[in-house]
């Protein structure tokens, strides 16, 4: 009987992973569950994109006719809900029950939320997938002001949408310089006369208490821990990410920031692993466990 393999996220992990058990295993059943709209894409050109720089087209990684040469089952707008992993199946939001030998988990993350006031409301945007990016883009292209938080990499790619989009933007950090736990002050010290030049100015010591928006619920600005007030009808958040776990709870699979596996990207569940930016791996070469997007 053939193996049955189901792969939750069409991410560069979930979707290495059913091409490489398609070559291995020309018979298996492969099946692609993802609760995004399109196939694969290229992650780090969608902020190109956003800049007003490239069209869709590039971006593509994967068309879903790929999928089907290959005999994957793709499965686009699909929410997982839970799973059982002694019985090997796996619920969807549409009540269809998808039976498995072999799982492998490959959800990412999606963008925390600020904890503050109107974090939700119109016009703060959040910066993962190519509709954010599609979003992201449409918004900037019509907006004079704008706010950024999120002194890490996704923040500065929202501080360069600003500036090839000519926003007046602020950007406000919790600490006396971008990236702080990675860049001496020298070396941030480039990056803030960079985003000067953009027109994005840095904010340091400050941050989001909360977020003001108009009668109809858009955004219009800022107020800092200082009681400082930063006007915004563009808001950039990157604050970090809460990892896809909530369908596992109540299963044996460990959780831990993300997914505990062991350098197999084997959880302690049998027949269940995972990869990419979901993994707590065993790192056999520094001989403890870690997490940079494995795959």
């Amino acid at each position: 009987m053939d193996t049955s393999y189901l792969i939750v996220g069409d991410g560069i992990a979930g979707s290495s992973a059913a091409e490489t058990l398609r070559e291995e295993d020309p018979e298996a059943d492969v099946t692609v569950v993802t609760d995004e709209g399109e196939a694969l894409y290229n992650r780090i050109l969608i902020k190109e994109f956003a800049k007003g720089k490239l069209p869709e087209a590039p971006i593509s990684i994967h068309e879903p006719e790929w999928y089907d040469e290959r005999d994957i089952d793709l499965r686009l707008n699909t929410y997982v809900t839970d799973v059982d992993p002694e019985a090997h199946e796996l619920h969807t939001h549409e009540g269809d029950t998808l039976d498995y030998d072999k799982l492998l988990i490959a959800t990412g993350g999606t963008p925390a939320q600020l904890p503050v006031e109107n974090s939700d409301a119109e016009g703060v945007h959040h910066f993962w997938t190519f509709q954010d990016a599609r979003k992201i883009r449409e918004h900037a292209d019509q907006a004079d002001s704008g706010i950024v938080v999120g002194a890490g990499l996704l923040g500065i790619d929202l501080a360069a949408v600003c500036g090839a989009q000519d926003i007046d933007a602020h950007y406000l950090m919790r600490g006396d310089r971008w990236w702080r736990y990675a860049l001496s002050s020298d070396g941030a010290e480039i990056i803030h006369d960079a985003l000067d030049e953009l027109g994005v100015t840095p904010v340091f010591d400050s941050g989001v208490d909360h977020f003001e928006v108009d009668d109809d619920g858009h955004v219009t600005g800022a107020v800092d821990p200082n009681g400082e007030y930063y006007e915004g009808e563009f808001v950039g958040a990157a604050i970090g990410l809460d990892f896809n776990t909530e369908w596992l709870a109540g299963t044996d699979v460990e959780c831990d920031d993300g997914v505990v596996v062991d350098e197999y990207m084997q959880t302690g569940v049998e027949d269940v692993y995972a990869a990419g930016d979901i993994t707590q791996f065993y790192d056999v070469i520094v001989g403890t466990r870690t997490q940079n997007g494995a795959w």
